[in-house]
């Protein structure tokens, strides 16, 4: 139908015999035309009637039907108010009837006794409500208990990190336990300090609801009840009033008794701060002043020790000048008796010798030596426990070390015994301040090399 009227040509030829015009001819079939029109109403059904389903079901349920008021209704309907399973139900078809203008003077009692039953109804939905309320309180409460505790183990569990972080502990785990551990410490730092917040944020809104509480009217006082309602009533809310002020009491002793420990603990540890600094500075004192009255005895004893060699140099001097005067006299003797200088050599020889043995008694008598063999026990033991920690140790380390061995030995004694051998031992500050520590470390190898 489309190419009806378009002009056709055959070849290249332009002769109007190879040329002419399209014409085509048709007639309409009604009965074909009449099964589509019929199909496609059929489909149009179909669609509206697949759209109407979608609808209803998309649709809300309509309500039941509600049946008419009559005498016998009404008294199945009274039954149905008193009963708590079917109490919503029987509520919603008394309000249709009382909208629907059934109440009259001839039904008035009915409608008066069906209204005191759904009255009569608000007592068991208070009960319900303070049961609901209070087993909220307690979830809440075995809630902040729960937390409580598990604050408490994070404040053990911190206070371990703590301990394993002073020098006793410190000191003989590797770097890398004690990268973990310092890890550890701050990340259940953070967790303690993120619960301790929640649980005083609890806290807080605890006592914001009591002040709501206390400040606002109950909306229960409000209501017109019989007598035995009211009576009920106000004695529930009497006793609620009393357990909220003693909550409200219990809670301000609470924060009280918080706000005091808080402030005890605040002052103990700036109190302990400052006898700690306080004690460290007179031990650090009393280590100068033991330092410098070893100093002091160490001059006198060097002193001692110059006269000594002077008196020696002249006392071996005065020998010397006796052995040459002696040696003279027996070469002259030895010449008019027509001895030989063999014998005068052998002479030489024994004033040498008996010098150098003066000379080595001398110095026998200088040297210091030890007291006791317990000193040289103690020698032993410090150096081998100084030996194993290269960083050194405090007094009070090594003292707690020793003490295990022998109960009887001071840390006075152990601090002078090292500050006598200054080429065994050596002394060391580290820190600035507060945090000012003295060590003691083992030098004998290099001490050696000064000798």
């Amino acid at each position: 139908l489309l190419i009806s009227g378009y002009r056709m040509r055959l070849g290249s030829s332009t002769d109007k015999k190879d040329s002419g015009r399209l014409h085509v001819d048709f007639a309409q079939a009604r009965d074909d035309f009449y099964e589509w029109e019929c199909k496609q109403r059929m489909l149009a059904r179909e669609e509206r009637h697949r759209r109407k389903m979608e609808e209803d079901r998309l649709r809300p349920p309509s309500p039941p039907a509600i049946m008419h008021y009559s005498e016998h209704e009404a008294a199945l309907l009274a039954e149905k108010l008193k009963d708590d399973s079917k109490f919503s139900e029987a509520i919603t078809v008394l309000l249709t009837w009382i909208e629907r203008g059934e109440v009259n003077r001839r039904s008035a009692n009915q409608f008066y006794s069906m209204v005191q039953s759904a009255n009569s109804h608000v007592r068991r939905l208070m009960n319900e409500k303070a049961a609901h309320e209070q087993e909220m309180e307690q979830a809440k409460e075995s809630f902040k208990n729960a937390l409580t505790g598990i604050l408490t183990q994070f404040e053990q569990i911190v206070a371990v990190f703590n301990a394993s972080t002073r020098q006793k502990a410190w000191d003989h785990f590797s770097k890398a336990q004690r990268k973990n551990i310092d890890i550890w410490r701050k990340h259940s730092e953070e967790l303690r300090n993120a619960h301790s917040e929640q649980l005083m944020g609890i806290r807080r809104e605890e006592e914001m609801e009591m002040s709501d509480d206390d400040s606002g009217d109950n909306p229960s006082k409000k209501l017109r009840v019989d007598d035995s309602a009211l009576a009920a009533q106000a004695y529930a809310l009497k006793e609620e009033n009393d357990s909220l002020r003693w909550q409200l009491d219990a809670y301000r002793n609470e924060v009280e008794l918080l706000k005091q420990e808080k402030g005890q603990l605040f002052r103990t540890e700036e109190s302990l701060t400052k006898d700690q600094q306080l004690q460290f500075l007179q031990q650090t004192m009393q280590g100068m002043q033991q330092q410098l009255l070893s100093i002091q005895e160490e001059l006198n004893n060097k002193k001692s020790e110059l006269e000594q060699a002077k008196e020696e140099q002249t006392h071996t001097q005065a020998m010397l000048k006796v052995l040459q005067e002696q040696l003279k006299n027996a070469k002259e003797l030895a010449e008019i008796n027509g001895h030989d200088e063999s014998q005068a050599n052998e002479i030489n020889v024994l004033t040498v010798a008996l010098v150098n043995q003066d000379r080595e008694k001398n110095s026998e008598k200088r040297s210091p030596g030890l007291k006791s063999e317990k000193e040289a026990l103690l020698i032993g033991i410090i150096s081998t426990f100084l030996h194993v920690h290269p960083f050194g140790a405090n007094i009070e380390y090594l003292w707690s070390y020793m003490q295990q061995l022998d109960s009887r030995i001071s840390a006075n004694e152990i601090e002078m015994l090292l500050m006598r051998l200054p080429r065994m031992f050596k002394q060391e500050f580290t820190g600035v301040g507060a945090t000012l520590e003295k060590r003691w470390k083992f030098c004998a190898f290099e001490g050696i090399k000064t000798i």
